[in-house]
């Protein structure tokens, strides 16, 4: 059996420096300004909807009024942020 990577997570985003693993970014156009071919452009649609739903969930989850009055120590943040992401992933499911 396949041994788990121990990294699980991959950053989408527009632009970055090549060659970083962790980020998927989308094709850039060649040079010589021809189109990108049939298979590059599907992959680039699918990098921009699932970035906009990425995007749009964040949105969401920052209409939390706790994550914009946070006042507590800054350690304790990723706890009421998971806890936020829980909540709004029972309130998406209904």
């Amino acid at each position: 059996m396949a041994r788990r990577p121990e990294r699980l997570w991959l950053a989408l985003h527009d632009d970055s420096p090549r060659g970083n693993p962790d980020v998927i970014i989308p094709y850039r156009k060649p040079a010589g300004g021809s189109e990108l071919p049939a298979w590059k452009a599907d992959l680039n649609k699918q990098h921009r909807t699932a970035r906009a739903q990425v995007e749009h969930a964040l949105a969401r989850v920052k209409c939390f009024k706790i994550l914009r009055d946070y006042r507590r120590a800054a350690h304790t943040l990723t706890d009421a942020a998971s806890g936020i992401a829980h909540l709004h992933n029972i309130i998406v499911a209904g």
